[in-house]
């Protein structure tokens, strides 16, 4: 009845939309001037909306409306999350996502994360505050209209009417209130850390003690003195500190590899054909969860018309362009917390020295429901523990970090952000580059990522403006203790993995100084920040910030990340890329950037890794003595291996590409974890040749040899032929079709990462190119855009739009962008909602 209603009355709301779009025509401008009395959805090719309204309030009703059509099972679920109930409908021993890792910590350990935020009302207070520490009005006015939106959807809907069946009938399925939106917002925010260093707060017990029950009384008593140290290195010796470090920087790094990532590349006026500017928007996100991206239009006329796309339930573009600028984040390599090593009294291991004098820890009971085994509801109760800095952790990314003549604690730098919301609103009104630096400077709310742009005056942008912590190179001198010391001075093992503080909780001068040019205390002042406008290009690959344009190296705080150090071949590829084509030196017609050979060159699907070392290891192969390697007492015969790879001259990655998976494979074992530049190249890394080095890979190499060895056995034994086309193993399923998706890892240096893994047991994308977007700029008219978002706009199998895109991205083709009111209007799939 309700689908009988709604054909009923389109086409009075085509005959108001045509009545909205007609003003366009006299002023030529990209929007309607003026916006409809009732939020307005009109639908495109593969579902993508372009919401209208007169103000946030209604914009903000018309996506949360077509976010819940799109995706009510994963919303619902991911306000289960932040309200800590998964434990309670899912069962305790589940999986949860609550960082950038999927399925990172249990159900139960996600739940008591999240209830402590709730019971110490972080949330709360943060929305409480004026800007820009609390919400702007637009902010406020869009949270109100998308919870009125997801709740009329769901209401029409109903539960057990829902299509997905991910969650109809669900319990857990209800309607929400603006506090869920800030509270997922949050998490958001806060996920930088999550992966690090949730399971440590909860589980965190002081010696002889569970974190299930409070600790027992002791006799040590508040006052009392002991031999102090500046942390454990004291006690357990200089090896054992640095076998600590070199354990955490290898989870990390393992951490960094298996999370998001990002590629952008913004070009200016020098190095475009045809144009003023090009932004690449290259986002690597999870394919599943709550981090998935989705795609829209938002406009109100006169204050606001963006497209892009966003994480799914944050009603702004958080990727994307309006009529002057377009801009991307990438994850930085700025670490979003830091520890405290603070010496326990050994009688009382509950307090802890500072300046001399001891102080109480602070006990706090929390407690979640959990589903028991017969259906019966049962309550699990932590003690959990805090600092003056933070919460007490014992362990960071699974690496332990033992409470006994130390603890550590933790200071998340956005914990108290909620600043973000309003970075991203403003964000999409900005007019220009310049304008993209204030917002960044002003609001200084973006978490771990740096910022690319450009705009349509020909300018490009890179920025590493965020919430990072205020330690400066002088106060992590004065205050690092010896594991710190190793985490956050020396080079690290992957060029990408941020630099980790451990500070001396001793001495309340190494807590985060309060900078008056920050936005917020303990932040590092935003104009010490990395930041570089060119005309020819800037880019990021997740490398720190140093060689955002080789011509310019940048220079910054080392909590920003490294200098004079390896770039990943990701950033590599990047960067030659970028400048081959401007120089018309990469084969392709012409000089310069064009959206044809923008996306030629991105889905080309290139490895950095092959150019540098396939003919070395074809070498290496054919040198092999009567084709026999020794493998683990086995001889494993690699002759068929080597006209193999000889044969695989584009070095690509695209579905039909034979040899590359064999490649792959080989590479990741050669890798073993680590860096690049730890492998047995002839020509080494150097700091003046970042670009280019290091190179030339020993053919003789034992290691080389052996990791070569392996992966042809491990192929076999997979029953995978050596020359199977890329689309034979690496897929995704939708609806039970096998979707051949071309790219690869992002170690082989591979710009359009595509990370193939295990989700509910079975092989499909874990995470990868996610929201793909181009945008031109010229000197006037409108941005000229497309994009693909590669697993579709919605989750739900129900869906048309489930997997459409999916294999349009398999395709290797794009989306040419609705974006003025006549490009909307013109759409030969336009369908209209009115919310009236």
């Amino acid at each position: 009845m309700a689908r009988r209603r709604c054909r009923a009355r389109l086409p009075m709301a085509v005959v108001a939309a045509v009545a909205v779009m007609s003003t366009t025509a006299a002023t030529g401008s990209p929007a309607a001037e003026q916006g409809p009395d009732k939020p307005t959805i009109r639908y495109t090719e593969y579902g993508i909306p372009h919401i209208i309204a007169s103000d946030w309030e209604g914009l903000g009703t018309g996506y949360g409306y077509a976010a819940a059509k799109d995706n009510i099972c994963t919303l619902a679920d991911t306000y289960l999350m932040v309200n800590a109930q998964r434990s309670r409908y899912l069962g305790p021993n589940g999986r949860a996502s609550p960082g950038q890792n999927q399925n990172s910590t249990t159900n139960l350990n996600s739940d008591l994360y999240f209830q402590r935020i709730k019971d110490n009302g972080v949330v709360e207070r943060l929305r409480g505050r004026p800007a820009p520490d609390g919400p702007e009005p637009e902010v406020e006015d869009a949270i109100r209209g998308y919870v009125q939106g997801y709740n009329r959807y769901l209401a029409e809907t109903g539960v057990n009417n829902i299509s997905d069946p991910a969650c109809r009938g669900a319990a857990w399925v209800r309607p929400i209130t603006e506090l869920d939106v800030y509270r997922h917002a949050h998490a958001e925010i806060i996920m930088g850390s999550a992966d690090a260093l949730l399971d440590g707060q909860v589980n965190a017990a002081p010696p002889g003690a569970s974190a299930a029950a409070p600790p027992a009384p002791t006799a040590g008593k508040a006052g009392r003195k002991t031999a102090g140290t500046t942390g454990s290195a004291k006690t357990t010796g200089s090896a054992e500190t640095a076998r600590t470090a070199e354990r955490i920087r290898d989870a990390m790094a393992v951490s960094r590899q298996q999370s998001m990532g990002s590629n952008a590349l913004a070009v200016g006026s020098q190095g475009v054909s045809g144009g003023t500017s090009m932004m690449l928007a290259n986002p690597h996100f999870p394919w599943q969860g709550k981090n998935r991206m989705w795609q829209s239009q938002l406009t109100i006329p006169g204050k606001v018309d963006v497209s892009g796309a966003s994480l799914l339930g944050l009603p702004a573009v958080n990727i994307g362009h309006n009529n002057d600028v377009a801009w991307s984040h990438t994850v930085a390599t700025v670490a979003p917390f830091g520890l405290f090593d603070v010496q326990v009294d050994p009688l009382n291991p509950t307090h802890y020295l500072v300046d001399g004098a001891w102080q109480r820890m602070t006990s706090q009971q929390v407690g979640v429901d959990v589903l028991n085994a017969d259906g019966s509801i049962g309550r699990v109760t932590r003690t959990l523990w805090s600092t003056r800095y933070g919460p007490v952790t014992t362990s960071i990314q699974g690496v332990p970090l033992p409470w006994v003549v130390s603890a550590h604690a933790v200071r998340d730098v956005n914990m108290a952000n909620l600043r973000a919301l309003n970075t991203w609103f403003r964000l999409d009104q900005a007019k220009d580059v310049h304008d993209v630096v204030n917002i960044l400077e002003t609001t200084q709310g973006v978490p771990y990522f740096n910022t690319v742009a450009s705009d349509r005056k020909g300018n490009a942008l890179y920025a590493d403006i965020q919430a990072a912590p205020n330690i400066t190179d002088e106060h992590a001198r004065s205050c690092l203790t010896q594991t710190g010391q190793l985490l956050f001075s020396q080079p690290l093992r992957l060029p990408n993995v941020p630099p980790i503080s451990i500070l001396d909780g001793k001495r309340s001068a190494c807590d985060w100084p309060t900078d008056p040019n920050a936005v917020a205390p303990g932040l590092l002042d935003p104009h010490k920040q990395p930041r570089l406008i060119r005309s020819d290009f800037v880019g990021n690959a997740n490398d720190s910030a140093w060689l955002a344009n080789p011509e310019q190296p940048l220079s910054f705080p080392r909590v920003m990340g490294d200098m004079a150090a390896p770039r990943s071949l990701r950033t590599q590829e990047l960067i030659l890329t970028a400048q081959k084509r401007i120089d018309g030196t990469d084969g392709l017609p012409g000089k310069g950037f064009t959206p044809e050979n923008m996306g030629t060159l991105l889905f080309a699907d290139n490895s950095r890794a092959a150019d540098l070392a396939l003919n070395a290891t074809v070498t290496m192969c054919q040198s092999v003595p009567f084709g026999l390697i020794l493998v683990d007492g086995n001889l494993v015969n690699v002759s068929e291996a080597c006209p193999i790879l000889a044969a695989w001259k584009d070095h690509d990655y695209t579905s039909d590409s034979r040899g590359s998976w064999l490649f792959a494979n080989y590479w990741v074992l050669l890798l073993g974890g680590q860096g690049t530049e730890k492998l047995p190249w002839r020509v080494p890394f150097d700091p003046k040749d970042p670009v280019h080095t290091p190179n030339s890979l020993d053919s003789g190499s034992p290691a080389v040899r052996d990791a070569f060895g392996r992966a042809v056995l491990a192929l076999r034994k997979a029953g995978i032929p050596l020359n199977a086309p890329l689309s034979d193993v690496q897929k995704v399923t939708r609806n039970g079709e096998r979707i051949p998706i071309h790219g690869s890892i992002g170690e082989l240096g591979v710009l359009n990462v595509i990370t193939p893994g295990q989700v509910d047991g079975t092989p499909d994308i874990v995470f990868g190119s996610s929201f793909i977007q181009q945008v031109r700029f010229t000197a006037e008219g409108p941005p000229q855009a497309s994009s693909v978002l590669a697993y579709s706009q919605s989750a739900n199998p129900d869906s048309p739009h489930h997997a459409d895109q999916t294999k349009l991205f398999s395709a290797g083709q794009w989306v040419t962008e609705r974006f003025t009111e006549e490009q909307i209007a013109a759409s030969p799939a336009l369908r209209i909602k009115v919310l009236d």
